[in-house]
């Protein structure tokens, strides 16, 4: 038996290496061939070639490349076609070659692939690394105050397609946007929402009017104050964006608190890494339990404070909501004091003044806010305050913004 193994092992490497100096001979080849045709070549190497574009090398897996090969991709339904299963984990192209900005790649079987130089650069590791998913703009109070950002207006906005695509940027790169003029009903503030995307419906229902009247166990439905907060912490997936508009407030107080979690954040990165990064990676659970007449729920969410995609390290999503933070029993005896050190940074970049826009909402304006972003919390207030509101489906209002052109 042993011997049988050693002999699988011998000739498996004798193949390897004939197969190597097969492959050498191709690539001395190919190399020789490609320097000729422009500033533009490709090399050919064990498991990947290495385009130089620019004065750049990028380097390409053979797999990734047959797996991504333009010929296989429905043209009607823009879905990948080829089975990525089937790909040989140990394929190598027969010839390659550069031809008026493209590589041109012939697989085992006669496949020819052609990739746009252009495109493999702009999809590179390199290249991904580099650049944001989506870029915004970060605020605290003044800067926001001196963009002077307009709101759209109801009659334009609910008509003009130059008027949402205007509403979107500024929601992209501000985390708020508002629309002003909505009659101050339900169906109107609907109305509205959808036409930026579809309303999420939740435990809370799907578009909600509350005021201070206790009916649901949650201290929304109160008139005390609010502090900072993103909602839905203990969805799996929170809400993302929380539209408000209010309908009525016969009373005092009430104004409405906006905050840049991302401008925050940043600046604990900048100040304190070892602290940001402490909050992107310890996972903290989010508990909701409500026991209020027919409404009995019990909600848990698990996730970092921060969520950064892990390639460029940029921040998504914020979860910072102290009412619902539940036991913190995922943390090391070791790490729980570093990550309440980290907690309370944050908090202090949240609770600057400076930090804080502050505004009454009255009716007609309607408010729309990237709950992943952007925290939210209130003004103690007297008197009959209605709210009406909806979640929306983040992944629509991003799927409409890109279908302006817009980088989201």
């Amino acid at each position: 038996m042993l011997a049988s193994v050693w002999r699988f092992r011998a000739a498996s490497w004798l193949c390897g290496r004939v197969r190597d100096a097969a492959r050498s001979d191709r690539m001395l080849s190919s190399t020789a061939e490609l320097h000729a045709a422009r500033s533009e070549t490709v090399q050919l190497h064990d498991d990947n070639i290495v385009v130089t574009c620019r004065g750049k090398q990028l380097r390409f897996n053979y797999v990734w490349l047959r797996d991504h090969c333009p010929n296989s991709y429905n043209k009607s339904t823009f879905q990948r076609e080829v089975d990525t299963a089937t790909i040989d984990l140990s394929i190598y192209p027969e010839s390659a070659s550069v031809k008026d900005g493209n590589v041109l790649l012939t697989w085992p079987g006669g496949h020819v692939s052609k990739y746009s130089i252009q495109w493999l650069a702009e999809n590179s590791y390199e290249a991904t690394k580099k650049r944001v998913v989506q870029p915004r703009i970060l605020w605290n109070s003044d800067i926001y105050k001196k963009a002077k950002i307009p709101s759209a207006k109801w009659d334009t906005f609910m008509s003009s397609d130059d008027e949402l695509k205007t509403f979107l940027q500024n929601y992209l790169h501000y985390g708020i946007a508002f629309v002003d003029g909505v009659p101050a009903t339900v169906e109107a503030t609907e109305e509205v929402t959808q036409r930026v995307s579809l309303v999420r419906e939740t435990t809370y229902g799907r578009m909600w009017c509350f005021t201070s009247d206790q009916s649901r166990g949650d201290t929304a439905y109160s008139q005390i104050g609010l502090d900072r907060h993103t909602d839905t912490s203990y969805f799996h997936e929170p809400c993302g964006i929380q539209v408000f508009h209010c309908l009525k407030h016969d009373g005092t107080g009430g104004r409405t608190l906006l905050v840049d979690g991302f401008y925050a954040a940043e600046m604990v990165r900048e100040q304190s890494p070892e602290n940001f990064e402490l909050l992107s990676r310890v996972p903290i659970r989010q508990e909701y339990f409500e026991k209020t007449g027919a409404h009995h729920n019990h909600m848990v969410g698990i996730s970092p404070v921060f969520s950064v995609y892990p390639w460029n390290h940029e921040l998504y999503q914020i979860r910072y909501n102290n009412y619902d933070r539940a036991v913190i029993n995922t943390v090391t005896h070791n790490l729980v004091q570093s990550w309440y050190v980290a907690h309370r940074e944050l908090t202090t970049e949240l609770r600057r003044p400076e930090n804080e826009l502050w505004l009454k909402l009255t009716p007609g304006k309607v408010i729309f806010i990237d709950n992943w972003r952007v925290l939210h919390g209130r003004e103690a207030f007297t008197g009959l305050r209605q709210l009406c509101g909806c979640y929306l489906t983040r992944d629509d209002v991003l799927s409409t913004a890109r279908c302006f052109g817009l980088q989201a």
